[in-house]
């Protein structure tokens, strides 16, 4: 039992830590997939939805920290009965998510590594099975130092977590791993590639025979039935290649000016995702950077998820002069982790992008 407390111990601790860590780069991405939680038909918790950003840097940070605290060996009764907590509501949540098919994303690791909710699920249960014999083989759970010293390290790690936690909010994380990234090209991240998986689907043809139903199945060929055809279900057994870029448009007006406009070599995207959400006062030098931006031949637009009557708005108050066009919310979250921000392009590739903080920082 002594060995199997130690693996564990080591197992669950540096999974935490490293779990933590990823959400703590990105704790904005993490805190909109806890709005999907909270939203109707999920959780149904909408209360919570203007808390999500500070839920989710608590709940990061204290995942660091139970780690650290855990191979640390520090107050391993409180340890212990954290990660037995935290550990069974996250079970429940993945379990209700994977069989309701609610969120398609748990999460877990940011954008670093995509799980679906049943593997979510799966590797919360086996995270269970180690808590749990950590649980019950907790007096092997010997401190590595002394108190003083794991007092100053559990310290030491929880001002590290504020102070990062801090800085990725004011700026960008420091580790991009959504294919929006600085060097990414949108039109590649869009294409499929040549001889990429297709999708295998599976055909459930009904049929009246002689009165009675039959079903035939086939991979989507038309059955030879002599019968009188019901209907068809189609159901995909084998996903394709899906490009990390789907749903990606600038639209205006209903029309879709993606393609032209990633073909700029010099393009400025000003981005906010939510104009009534939006840092205001950044718009004063949003304004300052897209005249330079133009006064060097830059191309400049406006991109968001708002109404053109919000737009309109904002354009008049700050003297933003260029246009915004339409593109979808979550897509924009997915971009940039502030609002608003500002990209560079060239013929579709990220060259620069900054968070409304950073906008000094812009070279044109």
């Amino acid at each position: 039992m002594k060995y199997l407390v130690w693996i564990s111990r080591v197992i669950v601790g540096v999974l935490f830590i490293i779990s933590g860590l990823i959400k703590l780069n990105d704790p904005m991405g993490f805190s909109f997939k806890l709005e999907e939680y909270f939203s109707p038909g999920v959780l149904d918790l909408p209360f919570l939805t203007p808390l999500a950003l500070g839920i989710s840097v608590v709940l990061v940070i204290v995942e660091v920290i139970l780690g650290v605290l855990l191979l640390l060996g520090f107050k391993p009764k409180f340890t212990v009965w954290s990660l037995l907590l935290m550990i069974v509501f996250f079970t429940f949540l993945t379990f209700y998510s994977a069989y309701f098919n609610k969120v398609t994303d748990c999460g877990c690791f940011g954008d670093a590594v995509k799980l679906t909710p049943w593997e979510s699920f799966t590797k919360d249960v086996v995270l269970l099975v180690l808590v749990l014999v950590l649980f019950f083989g907790r007096k092997y759970i010997q401190p590595l130092l002394n108190p003083k010293a794991n007092w100053i390290v559990g310290g030491a790690a929880l001002l590290a977590c504020a102070l990062f936690a801090n800085h990725v909010l004011n700026h960008l994380p420091s580790v991009d791993f959504r294919p929006y990234k600085i060097g990414a090209n949108i039109q590649e991240g869009m294409s499929i590639p040549e001889g990429a998986p297709q999708p295998i689907f599976e055909y459930a043809w009904r049929f009246k025979v002689d009165g009675e139903e039959k079903i035939v199945v086939t991979n989507g060929d038309y059955p030879s039935v002599d019968g009188e055809f019901i209907d068809v279900e189609t159901t995909e057994i084998q996903k394709g290649y899906e490009p990390p870029i789907h749903d990606f448009t600038i639209e205006k007006e209903g029309q879709d000016y993606a393609a032209e406009l990633l073909d700029e070599d010099k393009l400025v995207m000003v981005i906010a995702y939510d104009l009534a959400k939006s840092h205001y006062d950044a718009f004063s030098e949003v304004a300052k950077a897209a005249q330079k931006a133009k006064e060097k031949g830059y191309k400049v637009i406006g991109m968001s998820a708002s109404s053109d009557e919000n737009a309109n708005a904002i354009k008049s108050k700050y003297g933003l002069d260029f246009d915004f066009y339409f593109t979808d919310e979550t897509t924009l979250k997915t971009i940039v982790r502030s609002n608003p921000a500002i990209l560079v392009l060239n013929r579709g590739t990220i060259q620069q992008k900054v968070h409304y903080n950073d906008i000094e920082e812009l070279t044109f």
